[in-house]
């Protein structure tokens, strides 16, 4: 018997090679190969490890790094990084940064963003990229959590952080040009910096915010060197750079963490101050991309009938999608209209990235992919904390080395979500039996009716697929009887005379019963953050104020 218990605990565990479940742990495991990541207290910085994944590169330091779409100024990787050396010795020299100093960075997708970033990064000094539109409110919050040392910002948003008094430097002006092309000699000796590890705190990027107030997500060294090696790991070979056309912004975790991955893989970004969709098929056609940053509610768009008519897409490789989970019709619909793009779409949460598909397995339809390397899951049911098994729903909890550190001075909220390692997502997932992630909705938006739950994601992907609907939200309306009902907040297309009661027996002929539309309100939009994920609390709000 002792021999029979002896073997039990040290038997290897048993892991299905289609899906990575070991049901001994109730726990799922990646099936990529592992990373090669230095150690975890090293002193090297995640903008060191970056340099030295590039040796990996077969393209040289005179490909384009980015390009501007309006005035199609380009940089090359090797004067990016030049600029960006510079400009980290000026910062320490000049401005006296280091890496006791958090910079908040306020602006939109310029050229010198990139070169900032890397330098701070490089310092050791905190980069907390946030949006520039941001209100006095929001910027109250972002100064609070934060406590930048300095900030940087544009020219014309420069006016609403002055009665923050911290220094403020102009991205757009001649003096931080200056910086980035000459060192300048210090007058007097600087003292010897102290060496960036893994374990220091790299960024500062803040939560969506769709669900409470703004937090501030700490990520280390560690976790964005675990995300370039991600990247490394997926490098194939080609005959030109990939040419990605950013719509996210930098300043989200989506378009942060793919400009990590870009200059490991030698990619060429083009990036768009300001996002329209005509401007973003210009641009794709203009600078032949291969790849575009895309959200759910912009493959619907590029579904439209004549939408892409005028402009030559022929060099589309493929588009990443995130932020929300793409419904089975709506990629089918995208793949009629342009059969050989693949639809990469992948999933992660400013806390931690998680998934992603790679071109061999974008034909798996609704999935966000497999879990990246080094990553372990486990679905939980979110009632009795029992773990599921493939094909079951519940919460997915992570660990890995992509787990942020925490949020910013909430210690509290810290422990509610990273439990014993565990990152608790929030997300109502499963996996299938070969280790694809399904992404179904947030939990805490989840509609209850009569004891069901109704997925609003679902409801909103299947109103626009109607030919009427340019964009849609669907949120829990308070109701006596049935606790909860579907209500769809619908923008209509221009001219069109849709009505309420056509909505409603639109959708009623595709669902159950239970997760049928019971209100609708038309509106001029629907409220959404930078990532394009929609800000479910304002319209909660809009429903129960006008309504």
């Amino acid at each position: 018997m002792e021999k029979m218990e002896k073997m039990a605990t040290t038997f290897p565990p048993v892991r299905d090679p289609r899906s990575g479940f070991n049901p001994f742990s109730g726990t799922f495991h990646s099936l990529k190969p592992p990373l090669i990541l230095p150690p975890p207290n090293a002193t090297i910085s995640a903008a060191s490890y970056i340099l030295f994944l590039r040796r990996n590169s077969h393209f040289p330091d005179s490909s384009t790094a980015v390009i501007d779409s309006t005035s199609g100024h380009r940089l090359s990787y090797q004067e990016l990084i030049h600029r960006a050396e510079n400009l980290a010795a000026n910062l320490a020299t000049v401005l006296k940064l280091s890496k006791s100093h958090t910079a908040l960075v306020l602006s939109p997708n310029i050229l010198q963003v990139p070169i900032l970033c890397f330098a701070l990064l490089s310092l050791g000094v905190v980069i907390s990229p946030a949006n520039p539109l941001s209100t006095r409110l929001e910027l109250t919050r972002l100064f609070h959590l934060s406590k930048p040392a300095i900030v940087f910002a544009v020219t014309s948003i420069a006016e609403k952080t002055r009665e923050f008094h911290v220094r403020t430097v102009l991205l757009d002006s001649p003096e931080f040009d200056s910086l980035t092309r000459t060192k300048i000699q210090p007058l007097s000796p600087i003292p010897s910096t102290t060496p960036v590890t893994q374990s220091d705190v790299a960024a500062i990027l803040y939560s969506s915010g769709t669900t409470g107030k703004v937090k501030g997500v700490m990520l280390t060294h560690r976790n964005l060197t675990a995300i370039a090696a991600g990247y490394d790991t997926v490098r194939t070979k080609r005959a030109e750079p990939a040419v990605f056309l950013y719509t996210v912004p930098y300043f989200h975790v989506y378009g942060f963490t793919f400009s990590l991955g870009a200059m490991v893989l030698s990619e060429t970004v083009v990036i768009m101050e300001r996002f329209s969709l005509r401007g973003m098929l210009s641009a794709a056609e203009r600078f032949r991309a291969t790849h575009i940053t895309v959200v759910p509610v912009l493959v619907v768009a590029l579904t439209k009938d004549r939408v892409t008519d005028e402009y030559e897409l022929t060099s589309l490789e493929g588009i990443v999608c995130g932020g929300a989970p793409l419904r089975k019709e709506i990629h089918e619909a995208f793949k009629t209209k342009f059969p050989k793009v693949h639809i990469m779409q992948g999933y992660g949460l400013t806390e931690c990235a998680v998934t992603r598909t790679v071109p061999e397995e974008a034909n798996q339809v609704g999935t966000a992919g497999r879990l990246k390397p080094d990553i372990e899951a486990k679905i939980v049911n979110p009632q009795t904390g029992k773990l599921m098994l493939p094909g079951q729903k519940g919460e997915l909890w992570i660990k890995g080395p992509y787990v942020m550190k925490g949020y910013v001075d909430e210690p509290e909220a810290t422990s509610a979500t990273l439990v014993n390692g565990w990152l608790r997502t929030g997300d109502l997932c499963y996996f299938d039996n070969d280790g694809f992630l399904y992404v179904v909705d947030r939990l805490k938006e989840l509609i209850k009716y009569k004891g069901y739950q109704v997925a609003p994601a679902e409801l909103e992907e299947l109103l626009l697929s109607h030919p009427d609907i340019t964009d849609a939200a669907v949120i829990p309306y308070p109701d006596d009887e049935a606790g909860e009902v579907p209500m769809a907040f619908v923008v209509r297309q221009p001219q069109s005379s849709l009505g309420a009661a056509e909505v409603v027996d639109f959708v009623a002929k595709q669902v159950t019963p239970y997760k049928k539309i019971r209100r609708v309100a038309f509106v001029d939009s629907i409220p959404k953050n930078a990532s394009g994920k929609i800000l479910r609390k304002d319209l909660c709000k809009i429903a129960l104020s006008k309504l």
